[in-house]
């Protein structure tokens, strides 16, 4: 076979018809609606002219959120830092509670053992 040759249709497939609007239909009402964000990045969006239009939009090339005011993008949202789980505990406990917290379970422990339960 050669490489470049033949009478292939390339991008469809047989039996298929022409392309374009009169097989579509034609298109709905559209109008445009530009958002900026806080790295100075432009992104226009294409509505339906009876869409409602969103206060805000993810920017497509930097991710933070955008606007349609130019003037007063929104600012990028604060990134919380990783919390490992004794960190959240200790926003819920003092380390008073804790130490009593650890002492009624030690007591439990010791108790169960003296009555001979098998504990792991």
């Amino acid at each position: 076979m050669s490489a470049g040759g033949g009478n292939a249709i390339r991008g469809s497939r047989v039996g298929a018809g022409p392309m374009g609007e009169a097989e579509r239909g034609e298109a709905a009402p559209r109008q445009t609606v530009v958002y900026f964000c806080a790295h100075d990045h432009e992104s226009v969006i294409t509505f339906a002219v009876e869409a409602q239009i969103p206060e805000s939009w993810d920017c497509p090339r930097c991710g933070l959120p955008a606007s349609t005011d130019s003037a007063n993008p929104p600012p990028p949202p604060k990134i919380e830092p990783y919390k490992t789980h004794l960190a959240y505990v200790k926003e819920r406990r003092s380390d008073q509670e804790a130490e009593d917290i650890l002492d009624e379970a030690i007591k439990t422990l010791r108790a169960r053992r003296k009555r001979g339960d098998v504990v792991f």
